[in-house]
């Protein structure tokens, strides 16, 4: 009896630890399934450094559109939109320059991993490509990136000029890293600007983004 007893005490345990780590589990999932940079709520304040070595707020650009992008020049997802032809990236780029719209592109990667770079190899990489983003912020801590729980390189987030989140998410509708693929796929910001443009509701206002991810520490 008194066998039996400490196994049913053993069985008890170890199904309360079960219990426990499933509750534990649950926890961590509710916890990340509800971000704090979300369609329709305002986008987190942040200040960087860039790549030239000026410190900037998103809150410095109130009033006006601003993309958010992060990037690793090493992931294949992103060489995909940089990609010459088409230069998917710098047309959107380029887009946001002629409507005086603030292009934001964030590197997230922690030291010695894939895509981090100095500030000088940022720029260097973003000349050879023709890029023109109105900032690169070095975010090598991964604070910004986790407070926007960015996962992929690349992640959008367009912002409006109230500071309300439009568009979160993957940048397109084909998670492929195959450049032939950018011209049937839906551009999800692209759709999200010119809805805002037309002062209309973003239709797509988030989409689960894909790439690689991001390289935290």
């Amino acid at each position: 009896m008194t066998a039996l007893t400490r196994r049913n005490l053993g069985l008890a345990s170890g199904m309360a630890a079960a219990v426990a780590l499933s509750a534990g589990a649950m926890i961590a999932f509710s916890a990340s399934a509800a971000p704090a940079a979300e369609p329709g709520q305002p986008a987190p304040d942040f200040t960087g450094l860039t790549a030239t070595g000026e410190q900037v707020s998103l809150s410095d650009f109130a009033g006006k559109t601003v993309i958010l992008e992060w990037t690793n020049d090493g992931c294949p997802f992103v060489q995909k939109h940089y990609a010459d032809p088409p230069q998917n990236m710098q047309g959107l780029q380029d887009r946001a320059g002629e409507d005086e719209i603030v292009w934001l592109q964030v590197i997230s990667s922690a030291p010695g991993t894939q895509g981090h770079v100095d500030g000088d190899r940022a720029i260097e990489i973003n000349e050879g490509r023709d890029a023109s983003p109105t900032h690169v912020i070095l975010d090598p801590s991964g604070d910004i990136g986790r407070l926007y729980e960015a996962k992929t390189t690349p992640h959008m987030f367009v912002i409006e000029p109230d500071s309300a989140i439009a568009y979160a998410g993957a940048i397109d509708s084909i998670p492929s890293s195959r450049v032939s693929d950018i011209e049937t796929a839906k551009n999800y910001v692209t759709a999200a600007l010119d809805a805002l443009e037309a002062g209309e509701t973003v239709q797509t206002s988030w989409a689960a983004p894909y790439g690689c991810s991001v390289k935290y520490e």
